[in-house]
């Protein structure tokens, strides 16, 4: 039993290198020394810590980004970007793989989802004044960050293979080529060719499935550690309330 209570102890102060923080530099050090706490700067504003202050927003398009990745790993077992079997590997991924449809719509919901909750984390942001300096810098990731997420709802759609995704990315990359600069420059490399076909398909569902996710990956990274360098959520002078040990 005492063996087991040392190694217990042994594994909890590996992990928790310091006691109850009962004081400013063991405060610091509980903060900077763990795994999942050094994320957070070892100060807040207590008004950031309010549910109704953030609404957790940019925590949620993190789960729901965790979420998309999960999900479409698995459906990539089910599908393969050919335009003369894409939309018959959906049929079966819907009918005939167990579980397969409630995969797929908890992809696709997922993605309206982050669309949603990203564009609100935005409007937040501005609300609060976030963008001010010295966070202009992040402001800008979360523009870029927003984009992407634009662009990798857009990308999906192409893969079903459908009528309506057809369609509509026709007319997606028809508006692009209308670019005065460089227009049809990108609309030709969207579609890897004149039309929508088979290049086309192959080069969105690279976009959608590795180079989209990567960035979005790093600059949420980048993010995050912008927001704890700059000392938490961003209150507005005029509502600071002072200053609490996170």
């Amino acid at each position: 039993m005492k063996k087991i209570k040392a190694f217990i102890s042994r594994v909890w102060k590996s992990i928790f290198r310091h006691g109850w923080p009962d004081n400013p530099l063991d405060r610091a050090l509980v903060m900077t020394s763990n795994l999942f706490l050094h994320l957070h700067p070892v100060k807040v504003n207590r008004k950031s810590l309010r549910a109704t202050y953030s609404f957790g927003l940019g925590v949620i398009s993190i789960i729901v980004f965790g979420v998309l990745s999960v999900t479409g790993i698995l459906l990539m077992f089910y599908y393969t970007p050919t335009v003369e079997r894409a939309y018959q590997y959906i049929l079966i991924l819907e009918t005939q793989v167990p579980f397969g449809q409630l995969l797929r719509n908890l992809h696709r919901w997922s993605a309206h989802l982050m669309v949603i909750v990203v564009v609100l984390h935005m409007v937040r942001v501005f609300y609060t004044g976030a963008y001010k300096p010295p966070r202009q810098f992040n402001w800008v990731v979360g523009v870029f960050l927003l984009l992407l997420t634009l662009g990798a709802s857009f990308t999906g759609y192409l893969l079903p293979w459908d009528q309506l995704a057809y369609w509509a990315i026709t007319v997606g990359t028809s508006v692009a080529g209308y670019e005065p600069l460089m227009g049809e420059t990108i609309r030709t490399t969207l579609l890897g060719g004149p039309e929508v076909g088979q290049e086309a398909l192959t080069r969105f569902y690279a976009l959608h499935i590795m180079v989209i996710p990567a960035i979005i990956l790093l600059l949420t990274s980048i993010h995050i550690w912008r927001v704890r360098k700059d000392g938490g959520l961003a209150v507005q002078e005029t509502d600071k309330e002072g200053e609490t040990d996170d």
